[in-house]
């Protein structure tokens, strides 16, 4: 769908593998403890390559988490900043809202590095996560979707 004004940038969002991590409570806890470190003031992932449609991201984008073969979460991109690491090799820091929201469970295969999803393409949000927050299992939230009871 293309914008009704011509110079109106439309968002667009990243989709990412959340490597390491079993839930989203666990990906919420490893940037909390990231933050209480002092590593970041917000949460960041660093990514090699920087993305070419920043000014896309930039105007209203997130990042989609993909946990164990499923989109369950998202968070609004705030920045994206150039970090030099102790390698000096320049890197990309996706900054990120502290505000986590669960996404409807959708299935999304492995892949390498980050993809960009169309906002047409992106699961709708359930609603803002809370850390120790009791959720139903995400194979069985699934089904209770496609049967149309949630």
């Amino acid at each position: 769908m293309k914008s009704k004004h011509p110079n109106e940038t439309r968002p667009v969002h990243l989709l990412k593998l959340c490597v390491g991590i079993d839930s989203v409570e666990t990906l919420c806890i490893r940037q909390a403890e990231r933050i209480r470190s002092g590593l970041y003031s917000t949460p960041e992932h660093i990514t090699r390559m920087r993305p070419k449609r920043q000014e896309e991201l930039l105007n209203g984008g997130s990042l989609y988490w993909v946990i164990r073969g499923l989109i369950l979460a998202r968070q609004k991109i705030l920045a994206l900043e150039t970090r030099k690491g102790q390698d000096q090799i320049t890197r990309c820091a996706i900054v990120l809202d502290r505000r986590l929201f669960l996404t409807r469970a959708t299935p999304r295969r492995a892949f390498r590095g980050w993809r960009y999803l169309e906002p047409d393409k992106a699961p709708d949000d359930i609603r803002e996560f809370i850390v120790g927050e009791k959720t139903l299992p995400k194979r069985m939230e699934m089904e209770l979707n496609r049967l149309g009871v949630i």
